[in-house]
């Protein structure tokens, strides 16, 4: 949609922005719309706006330009012999982050900044306020001709520009200082300093439209915002500050993406308001592996961007097993403060509940705990009704997966590739494992096998 120009001077746009229904999972429960219904309301959206174009006869959209996404060194880092320094070439290069809203507000005056516009099609000559983010009084740059002094609105405070845009200050918990930038006709931008999330977040009366941040360092400041309702599923969540933590390319997408985030290269223009590039988050993923392979990190990591996570344990406590003990305090001490445990085998009841995501782990030890249940481990009982009592609980697992309206993500441990069991129970465990996560994986959109710390897509 091309932008309509607004006059130095002119009133804000007293029209509302027509809004669409949100899709996939919806701010802190993480319920997902269907295909369908994501059909349904896209065009219920594309119906909203031509109504308002009727009314008002057109909408003044907001454009900013990246002129950089990555951390104050850039990526590659100079100097560094990092694997993914060593790969960050081309549309994966990265300078400092800087935005230029509007050709008119820039925010964050970083080195070479003139250049990074006039490569993206664009000039510096029409900006008439630079704003600085990050905890430091003043760019370590000089100020190219023209510009107006960089300054800094105080926490709170909201400065109102001629063409038409509001900035307010938002306190941070961290040094520096986040922008709510309001455009002419209402479309919101929250801009974040690296390494730092919005302090003090009550519930907003209004979604951000588009969210640029650091979301690889900071994925709980996604958490916090959806809690409050400032994100909700149509809200693009830009990924900037980047830096060599995650390998560019392929990994740094499909990290993002569990969160309903995306990276764009340095020089791109987005338009504030328009979603339908935003990624669609996996409602149901199974992550499989081996020992220490990685797998519980992994589906841990790809919750951290909700609020109110539903941790559910369902190995239990055992008293006076120290290394299991170890085991269960270190994924405590992983998970992010604002996560609930349940420690239990009854999924589902909770899986056909409404509420939070919930992360189960692990499917194996739900697995052994069935067997108990139905004295699988005795050849006898096992050919007496246990082998059709498992298959029947393990179906009902399935059915309540298919059926769950929740985000849902499992762990599992991947066992058929090793050594064979020599007893026959341990075989029997294993042919019902592999047959138990080939019943999950097929109830779910996405389904990653984890290997050496390295998560391989295998669905989805």
């Amino acid at each position: 949609m091309a932008r309509a120009r607004v006059a130095p001077g002119a009133p804000a746009g007293s029209g509302p922005r027509p809004r669409g229904t949100p899709r996939g999972p919806a701010g802190g429960a993480g319920a997902a719309a269907s295909g369908a219904a994501d059909g349904t309301r896209r065009a219920l959206l594309r119906y909203a706006v031509a109504q308002y174009v009727l009314r008002h006869g057109k909408i003044v959209s907001v454009e900013v330009t990246l002129l950089g996404t990555g951390t104050p060194a850039g990526l590659p880092r100079p100097d560094c012999p990092c694997a993914a320094c060593a790969v960050a070439l081309g549309p994966d290069a990265r300078a400092a982050t800087a935005l230029l809203v509007d050709g008119s507000l820039l925010l964050d005056l970083t080195p070479g900044a003139a250049f990074a516009a006039a490569r993206a099609g664009h000039s510096l000559g029409g900006v008439r306020q630079v704003l600085l983010s990050h905890p430091h009084d003043g760019p370590a740059v000089e100020v190219p001709a023209g510009l107006p002094q960089p300054g800094r609105v105080p926490d709170g405070r909201e400065l109102a520009l001629l063409t038409g845009h509001r900035v307010r200050a938002v306190p941070m918990d961290a040094p520096g200082t986040g922008y709510a930038v309001t455009g002419p006709d209402g479309q919101r931008l929250l801009y974040l300093p690296p390494g730092a999330a919005p302090a003090g977040l009550e519930e907003a009366s209004e979604r951000y439209d588009m969210v640029v941040a650091d979301i690889v360092g900071r994925p709980d400041a996604v958490a916090r915002l959806r809690a409050a309702g400032a994100v909700g599923p149509t809200t693009d969540l830009i990924a900037a500050h980047l830096d060599h933590d995650v390998p560019p390319g392929r990994e740094l997408r499909r990290r993002l993406a569990a969160w309903g985030a995306r990276a764009v290269p340095d020089g791109t223009t987005l338009t504030v308001g328009v979603y339908e590039d935003v990624p669609d988050v996996p409602r149901r993923t199974l992550v499989l592996g081996g020992a220490r392979s990685g797998k519980s990190v992994e589906a841990e990591r790809r919750l951290e961007g909700f609020p109110d996570v539903l941790y559910v344990a369902t190995g239990g406590t055992r008293g006076g097993d120290g290394e299991w003990a170890a085991r269960v305090h270190t994924h405590r001490e992983r998970r992010p403060g604002s996560w609930r445990t349940d420690e239990t085998c009854d999924l589902v009841p909770l899986l056909k509940e409404d509420g939070p995501p919930l992360l189960v782990d692990c499917l194996s030890l739900w697995l052994t705990d069935a067997m108990d249940a139905v004295d699988a481990w005795d050849d006898d009982e096992w050919a007496g009704g246990g082998e059709r009592a498992l298959r029947s609980r393990v179906r009902e697992l399935a059915a309540a997966v298919r059926e769950s309206r929740r985000t849902v993500v499992a762990v599992s441990n991947e066992v058929g590739s090793g050594i064979v069991p020599a007893t026959p129970s341990g075989r029997r465990y294993r042919d019902e494992l592999g047959r138990l996560n080939a019943a999950f994986a097929a109830e779910c959109e996405q389904v990653l096998l984890v290997v050496a710390g390295q998560a391989l897509t295998l669905k989805g």
